[in-house]
């Protein structure tokens, strides 16, 4: 039995087309397909994390409506109160996870010494703020973008390009290999213009255009030559430049999960929920200010002569017999609201996978055991994007390895660096403690691992053995004072 179909799916005809139409050595990228998958491209769903991140979620777009004449009416004059409280649930969540994950510097480790010293330069204050940057960015998106490249000093670079601004092209083989990438943006320039331009990632060249009455046109703004190499080696006896390329797509995903989804998607139903109650109580406090009236025997026109007599002249003019004017109030059902935004409260931090601090929930003095148990779930969130990370931090340094055997600094292996996220979690410090002391068959430098006042291991057994050093010269300097003082003291 065939496992995959025999007709080819949309997908695949669209890959296969992509595939054929792919720019080589001697023809140039076919433009109307380019055009074709930006139109389709759409990152509504990437900029909904953002905006949600941002704390402008759903509630602060909402209109309050009411009825004339049998036709809903939009009440843009404001007649009935319209609160619009949102609540920032998913920027907690995101910067929850972003610290917990990279806020502490992800550190490098290799066998060989030469290849660590560069990775250990390479991996400074900028790097660890990307790194931030990207898990955030990821976080809310599904998925973020790094563009390595060697800048104008000749030296090895990289930038973040906004998820929402790439259109990725994959082969439909097992390899799931990056054919080329699409970079899609507008710029403005001081006059209020807006243009809007497109990159065209390669292996081997980026070409650059711009968008003019719907079709796209070479981009000569960056410099007379396009495509342009990603870069060059100069000849200067003879005054010539040679182009080169990477031999792979200069663009890694850092994916935040498997599906390549925002957090946002898991519980945005839920904060959407807890916005709407919080914002309807405001409104029904607001509302409960003012009485209902009941009108008998009114002589008067209208409801709105009604309302502005009794707020003029503090009376109202009733006829007839039986006539008269009653209030009624209401009251907001404020337990039952309670109990609802609580159990909305545990659930968003359920489904969010992240760690209600609350002091109910917390604790004043948690055990090992207790603190296990709060970050359970963060640590499986943590655990899906860190292993997407190590993927394409393995990538970024083949390219980092790439750049340093062009420079005929060293052939390297880049499967050789391992990586550690040393993630920020409140522990017991003193049990811990106690358990590294209670474990003398573990080696030294495992134990100092483990110790919470320990950042880098390294250093400290560095200060351990100069400590012991120092302590060795003092020792054998107090031994032969007193084989001196012994000999004088010695009896004739």
């Amino acid at each position: 039995m065939d496992i995959y179909p025999n007709s080819p799916t949309h997908t695949e005809e669209l890959i296969d087309l992509i595939e054929k139409n792919a720019p080589g050595e001697n023809k140039d990228p076919n433009t109307e397909i380019i055009m074709q998958l930006i139109s389709k491209h759409d990152p509504s769903l990437m900029l909904e994390g953002v905006r949600y991140y941002l704390n402008e979620s759903d509630i602060t777009n909402r209109q309050q409506y009411y009825w004339r004449d049998g036709k809903k009416i939009i009440d843009s004059e404001g007649v009935k109160p319209n609160n619009k409280i949102p609540h920032g649930w998913h920027k907690l969540l995101v910067d929850q996870k972003t610290q917990y994950l990279v806020g502490k510097p992800i550190t490098f480790g290799s066998k060989n010494k030469t290849l660590l010293k560069y990775v250990n330069e390479l991996a400074d204050e900028e790097f660890d703020d990307t790194m931030n940057e990207l898990v955030k960015n990821a976080s809310n998106k599904g998925i973020e973008w790094l563009h390595p490249f060697i800048n104008e000093e000749g030296e090895f670079d990289y930038v973040i390009f906004p998820a929402e601004e790439i259109i990725a092209v994959y082969d439909n083989t097992k390899s799931r290999r990056l054919l080329y990438a699409i970079r899609y943006y507008e710029i403005e320039d001081f006059e209020g213009n807006k243009q809007k331009k497109v990159e065209l990632y390669m292996t081997e060249k980026v070409y650059y255009y711009v968008e003019e009455n719907g079709s796209l046109i070479p981009d000569y703004s960056y410099g007379e030559e396009n495509p342009v190499s990603y870069f060059y080696t100069v000849n200067k006896e003879e005054n010539t430049k040679e182009g080169y390329g990477w031999g792979r797509v200069p663009l890694i995903p850092f994916r935040n999960n498997t599906e390549s989804v925002s957090d946002l998607t898991f519980y945005k139903d839920l904060i959407d929920n807890y916005d709407r109650i919080v914002s309807d109580n405001a409104n029904s406090f607001d509302e409960i200010q003012e009485l209902i009236y009941i009108l008998r025997g009114y002589n008067g026109e209208d409801l709105s002569e009604f309302v502005d007599n009794l707020r003029y002249y503090r009376a109202v003019k009733v006829d007839g017999e039986g006539s008269g004017v009653d209030t009624l109030s209401s009251d907001v059902p404020i337990d039952s609201a309670d109990k609802h935004l609580d159990r909305l409260e545990d659930n968003i931090f359920r489904f969010g996978q992240g760690v209600n601090n609350s002091p109910d929930k917390f604790g004043n003095a948690p055990s090992g055991v207790a603190l296990e148990n709060l970050y359970a779930l963060l640590d499986l969130k943590a655990n899906a994007t860190e292993r997407k990370f190590r993927k394409a931090l393995q990538e970024f340094f083949w390219f980092f390895t790439e750049f340093l055997r062009i420079k005929k600094l060293g052939e390297f292996d880049y499967k050789e660096i391992q990586m550690t996220f040393n993630r920020s979690k409140i522990t017991n410090q003193l049990e811990k403690v106690q358990m590294i002391n209670q474990s003398p068959d573990l080696s030294r430098e495992t134990r100092l691992a483990y110790h919470p006042f320990v950042d880098d291991v390294e250093a400290e057994l560095e200060r351990i053995e100069t400590e012991e050093t120092e302590y060795g010269k003092n020792l054998s300097s107090l031994a032969a004072e007193d084989e001196e003082g012994g000999e004088e003291d010695e009896p004739e």
